[in-house]
């Protein structure tokens, strides 16, 4: 794991489910020179800092639409992590001008001052939904990812690298499944879209702690893939609300019945390790740029990553426990 002692970083999206998380890890375990929350929503940033109270916490008012105040923040920052999204599919659907202004050029306003103010390395965080995307959101950052990988060539003779980490539904995020269910379960009914349904686990300090591992991991230009559990989302309404009735309500537009995060397309390029896999960029200087070939195992031909076709499962009993912790 880097280490974050005297350095700077800053997080876009920082006062989002992710980036508080973030923060109070990276604080709890180091002593960085500065942690800049880069995000839109004053209350939010004031309400974390009665909070939290660190030294080491600076707050910008700011948008990645805004590249002027992207490259005043990220003056003299060394890591920065990408979380600022508009990440919900019906908004974006409703709004595609904005998803675009704020998910692609958003992504092409970080690459940019990030270069021109030399940090070091950046993360970005993707979605699921950016593998074979079917709505405009998956859509939005299946181009920022492409955006990303792409500044390592932008970067030219800089140090200035770009990794992406995409990872599925999040316990406890704001865009959780789990706080509406709750509320349907109140009235005695849970809306199922489809009984087959499967979805992608993780929780928030499992995604913090992945994120963290792979700023030491990055070369630049890769697409990282944590290995995570699978659950059906019968089960989940199950865990949650046992005995409460079920109504069969249909997929909604833009939605997958499985999630993918590896496309069968990408298996060319993936390497497989122990508890995640790897996308290679497929770019020449990827060979020469960044030193001896990797040691991952190659996956076979044909092998994709989907939540149907996982090996690793969440049954009832394992949810529940999950739960408990849930907001």
């Amino acid at each position: 794991m880097v280490d974050f002692n005297g350095s700077s970083i800053l997080v876009t999206g920082g006062t989002g489910s992710f980036g508080k998380a973030f923060i109070r890890y990276v604080l709890s375990r180091f002593e960085p020179k500065r942690l800049i929350v880069f995000s839109r929503d004053e209350l939010k940033q004031f309400q974390m800092k009665q909070e939290l109270g660190h030294p080491a916490l600076r707050f910008f008012i700011g948008d990645v639409r805004d590249r002027e105040r992207l490259h005043r923040a990220l003056a003299d920052v060394d890591y920065m992590v990408h979380a600022a999204a508009l990440k919900q599919v019906p908004a974006c659907e409703y709004n595609p001008f904005e998803a675009i202004r704020t998910n692609v050029i958003g992504a092409e306003n970080v690459i940019n001052a990030a270069i021109d103010q030399g940090v070091k390395r950046v993360i970005a965080l993707s979605t699921d939904k950016a593998a074979n995307p079917i709505n405009l959101y998956g859509a939005t950052k299946l181009c920022a990812d492409k955006l990303f990988i792409a500044g390592n060539a932008y970067s030219g003779a800089q140090d200035t690298r770009f990794s992406v980490v995409r990872y599925g539904n999040v316990l406890g995020s704001r865009g959780s499944v789990v706080p509406f269910f709750r509320a349907c379960s109140e009235k005695g009914v849970i809306p199922i879209t489809d009984p087959r349904m499967t979805r992608f686990w993780i929780t928030l300090p499992q995604a913090v702690r992945f994120v963290l591992g792979c700023f030491e991991r990055m070369r630049g230009g890769e697409i990282f893939v944590p290995k995570i559990p699978s659950m059906r989302i019968v089960d989940l309404a199950n865990a949650l609300a046992p005995g409460c009735r079920h109504e069969i309500v249909g997929i909604r537009p833009g939605e997958k019945l499985h999630e993918v995060m590896i496309p069968i397309d990408e298996a060319r390029n993936t390497l497989e390790y122990d508890r995640h896999y790897v996308i290679q960029p497929q770019f020449e200087w990827w060979g020469t740029r960044n030193g001896t070939p990797r040691e991952g195992r190659p996956v076979s031909d044909g092998f994709s990553y989907r939540s149907d076709n996982n090996t690793w499962w969440l049954e009832e009993d394992q949810l529940k426990v999950l739960l408990e912790d849930a907001p």
